[in-house]
């Protein structure tokens, strides 16, 4: 993991479990948090590629999760008390990408190329086959997170950039999303 991004990486792959849960039992749940690190690590990677995007990010901080979870429907039940802090470190682009990542194997795989160019590195993120090669145990485990239609709300707040950082010239779309 990225240790100058990892609470942005740790809390936007906590969201995206908390939003698409994975199958019951234990073996489920890892391996649906590993995808949703690997995805997360690849698109916080992506999204602060230098040293200096790090730092500013940590002086500014990512947002928080409140227009995810308006998407979502998680902001018509407002938690009773105040939200957990995990949440303010939650960086809506992205867990956008993230989610882009987990819908589409061939598009991860690209992104899992591009990381060489930024200053993390490709051998930051490791081996991220699960989520570039997803085994039927790893979509077994994670139906809802690695659903296209499910992760479409918020794969679509911020797809064209990602399709544009990834394949610069004019934004393509994803098969179905036309």
């Amino acid at each position: 993991m990225l240790s100058d991004l990892s609470p942005v990486i740790a809390a936007s792959a906590r969201w995206l479990l908390s939003a698409f849960p994975p199958a019951a039992g234990p073996l489920n749940d890892a391996l649906a948090e590993a995808q949703a690190q690997h995805a997360a690590t690849i698109a916080a990677a992506l999204r602060y590629p230098t040293a200096l995007d790090a730092e500013l990010l940590n002086l500014l901080g990512p947002g928080g999760s409140g227009a995810l979870d308006h998407v979502t429907g998680a902001a018509a039940h407002p938690l009773t008390d105040a939200a957990p802090a995990w949440r303010t470190q939650v960086d809506e682009t992205v867990v956008s990408w993230a989610a882009c990542l987990l819908a589409d194997p061939a598009l991860a795989a690209v992104a899992a190329a591009c990381l060489a160019a930024t200053h993390h590195g490709a051998n930051g993120v490791g081996d991220a086959r699960r989520l570039t090669i997803p085994s039927p145990r790893d979509h077994r485990a994670a139906p809802l997170l690695r659903h296209p239609d499910l992760l479409g709300p918020i794969a679509d707040l911020h797809r064209e950039s990602l399709l544009g950082l990834l394949h610069p010239g004019p934004a393509l779309t994803s098969p179905g999303h036309r």
